[in-house]
């Protein structure tokens, strides 16, 4: 390539683009495809990866085709590119929302040659009939963005995403160049091998994002949480992303009866209403917007300074992509994720509707999910450790776990007794097999391989399973073990592994956090919200005088979650009392006034100055869910019938149920036990746990209890049922 060619670019970028400089790896990249080769780009979200094809297809002769997966970010980059342009004629759409004028017009410009960027969607360009029509243009090359979408390892596999290279060979192979913000080393090489890519040329620029703050909670009062944290930045620009459409336009309605502007962005709105609600957003009509993971693909929105996981992503890769949208102007960038056992267990009843080598790839994704969620090391450290990216500073600062400054603990023993199960077991285990032997869990696998004669077995069992858990990903961070992703996720040494295993030195390892669903998020790095340890003790002993007096336990009065947010946000009446979790309107007027008391005479005496009052309003919603459910009851219908017909889970039935209950109202729930346990000895048996020996009133305790004889539904019902005997 002549140097001309070279500076023909630069001047390009300033008289086109208005840029003074190329970014990272953007020269290199651009000059890549100019030669004629074929070019990979792992590039994080907001790195400049569009400039990479857009520059050099308008530079080169011919017509530059782009494949991209969404008609929202077409239209975004086409827009952009006309923008800079004298001309709307340089840069078209072709896809399923152009009427045939429109089609007309795009095929006119393509044959005059006016055309040099065409973005496509997959689809359209797998389309015979487009094929036949491509076949008689000038192709410079083809760049194919959200190449991840290619691999069955990626985050977002598209089976049209394969048949690409059929379609380019069928047109003329021309220079190739993959774009992607999320690849792993083993997804870069199977859109290579997919695309037919040869001697190409691979650039990436490092996935650190400096000004981005990570942080983790679990699902407790989330809804209540993100209005409270969206308060505390308003008029900022937020993205929050959900998982299912119904539970978008739950969180929108919340949002917007809070005084929050807001709008929701999902597949089941029509193209029109999609447009006009992203539009919305992008002009700062509305400051948040609630969605499903496909918004903000391609968005160029640089100041976005929250991003928000209602529920955990599917994959490290998603949730990398999508945590990239805020700051990319290089101002703040709060990413905050909320976390449920519930939701992996979710995620992965999805999975077994799948072909078994696709259930495989995804549990390994979900799993890594999940190791982000719950590791007490670097959330930084963890994300670039994934993506094969080292990252050596001790404390980044910036993710909730650096700034809790955890003391490291000294496990060196536990370290090489990891090695060692791992080498004995001749490199045949993943990570939860490793952790079964540990604790001398006998697994069919694990008899296969006759692990019970390991010296390692059982020798961990006076560890919890997740410290084991936590234990292999730090080390794994520090490359003394290695994940082999073709093999889904078999471990093996490393030298620094070996080179441990016969040495005398210490290992130092942050140290494991268990997390339950009953913790308050008053630990969070960014909550204002303190717990006042003093005060939670007088609540707790008040508590207990009032369940003595009325003969039942005392968490069937207040549970600990009630009054650990009683001692966080001092309610000094009814109304702050009712929105505090578990109490509702009965218990705030029945026993309200003592606990206000209390409340007030501490802060007095201790001289304490409340926040500022929040009170979360509620959907309207849940009234008409709570009359329907009371009217189902007296119909007789069961719990399965109920979710049927409202579209809900049967655990959302439930959880309804609960709060009619903790609000003070009866419900007949006889019908329905009878019907599902239909034995009343065990009815009374579950009622006396609840009555005589549970301390907590956790489900989950009684599951142990009871040796897993009851389902979860079926204490849970019961539970309500000895709930409602007290009232």
């Amino acid at each position: 390539m002549s140097q001309k060619t070279i500076n023909d670019s630069k001047k390009l970028l300033k008289s086109f683009f208005g840029f003074d400089e190329f970014k990272g790896e953007q020269r290199n990249s651009i000059n890549s495809i100019l030669q004629g080769n074929d070019t990979f780009i792992r590039m994080p979200t907001g790195g400049g990866k569009s400039l990479c094809y857009q520059l050099p297809g308008i530079q080169l002769e011919g017509l530059a085709i782009i494949i991209s997966p969404l008609i929202a970010l077409m239209k975004n980059q086409v827009d952009v590119v006309r923008g800079f342009s004298t001309s709307d004629s340089i840069a078209h759409v072709w896809n399923s929302s152009l009427t045939k004028r429109e089609m007309v017009e795009v095929r006119g410009d393509l044959s005059s040659g006016k055309t040099k960027l065409l973005y496509m969607a997959p689809e359209s360009l797998n389309r015979r009939e487009n094929i036949e029509f491509l076949k008689k243009l000038n192709i410079s090359f083809y760049a194919i963005d959200e190449a991840h979408c290619i691999s069955e390892w990626g985050h977002d596999f598209r089976p049209e995403y394969r048949q690409l290279r059929n379609a380019i060979n069928s047109i003329k192979r021309k220079p190739i160049m993959a774009l992607t913000a999320t690849a792993t080393e083993k997804v870069v090489s199977d859109i290579q091998k997919s695309l037919e890519m040869k001697e190409v040329n691979i650039f990436s620029t490092s996935f650190n994002r400096t000004n981005l703050f990570y942080e983790v909670n679990l699902k407790n009062e989330v809804e209540k949480d993100i209005v409270k944290l969206l308060k505390s930045h308003k008029g900022k620009s937020a993205i929050i992303y959900c998982l299912s459409r119904k539970k978008v336009e739950e969180i929108s309605h919340i949002l917007q009866i809070n005084n929050i502007t807001s709008l929701p962005y999902h597949a089941g709105l029509d193209n029109n209403t999609r447009s006009k609600h992203q539009d919305a957003f992008l002009n700062e009509d509305i400051n948040v917007i609630v969605a499903t993971i496909a918004f903000g693909m391609g968005i160029d929105k640089p100041d976005v300074r929250l991003v928000i996981h209602h529920d955990i992503p599917k994959s490290i890769e998603s949730y990398y992509q999508e945590t990239g949208r805020a700051g990319r102007d290089g101002g703040e960038g709060i990413c905050v994720t909320y976390f449920s056992e519930k939701d992996i267990e979710k995620l992965d009843k999805f999975l077994s509707k799948k072909p078994v080598s696709e259930q495989e790839i995804g549990r390994q994704l979900l799993q890594e999910s999940k190791g982000y969620a719950v590791t007490s090391s670097c959330r930084r450290e963890y994300i670039l450790h994934y993506f094969g990216e080292s990252y050596n500073i001790e404390n980044c600062s910036q993710c909730d776990n650096c700034r809790k400054n955890l003391n490291k603990i000294e496990c060196s023993s536990d370290v090489k007794l990891l090695l060692n199960i791992i080498k004995d077991g001749k490199h045949n285990f993943r990570s939860e097999q490793v952790v079964n032997v540990l604790i001398a869990n006998e697994t069919s696998i694990l008899r296969t391989f006759g692990a019970f004669k390991l010296k390692g077995w059982g020798k961990g069992k006076e560890k919890p399973k997740g410290y084991w858990i936590n234990l292999i990903s730090q080390i794994s961070m520090k490359h003394l073990i290695k994940k082999d992703i073709e093999k889904y996720g078999i471990l093996s040494l490393e030298s620094k592994g070996e080179n441990f295993l016969n040495s005398n030195q210490k290992y130092y390892a942050n140290p494991f956090i268990e997390l339950t669903e009953s913790q308050s998020q008053d630990n969070s790095a960014r909550n204002n919200s303190v717990l006042d340890p003093e005060l939670l003790k007088k609540l707790q002993a008040l508590n207990k005088n009032l369940a003595r007096e009325r003969n039942i336990p005392p968490y069937a009065m207040f549970s600990e979650i009630s009054l650990n947010e009683m001692a966080s946000t001092y309610p000094f009446n009814e109304e702050e009392l009712m929105v505090i979790p578990g109490v509702g309107e009965g218990k705030a007027k029945r026993f309200g006034a003592s606990l206000i008391l209390e409340i007030k005479n501490h802060c007095l005496e201790n001289n304490i100055e409340r926040l500022e009052d929040f009170t979360m309003r509620t959907a309207v919603q849940k009234g008409s869910l709570k009359i329907y459910i009371i009217q189902s009851i007296d119909r007789l219908l069961s719990i399965e019938e109920m979710a049927q017909n409202k579209g809900l889970s049967q655990d959302e039935i439930i959880d309804e149920m609960q709060r009619i209950v903790e609000n003070g109202t009866r419900l007949n729930l006889d019908p329905i036990i009878n019907d599902m346990i239909g034995d009343d000895e065990c009815v009374d048996e579950i009622m006396d746990y609840f009555q005589e020996e549970s301390k907590s009133g956790d489900v989950y305790e009684a599951l142990k209890y009871f040796d897993e004889s009851y389902s979860e539904e079926e204490l849970r019902l019961v539970r309500l049922k000895f709930l409602c005997k007290i009232l």
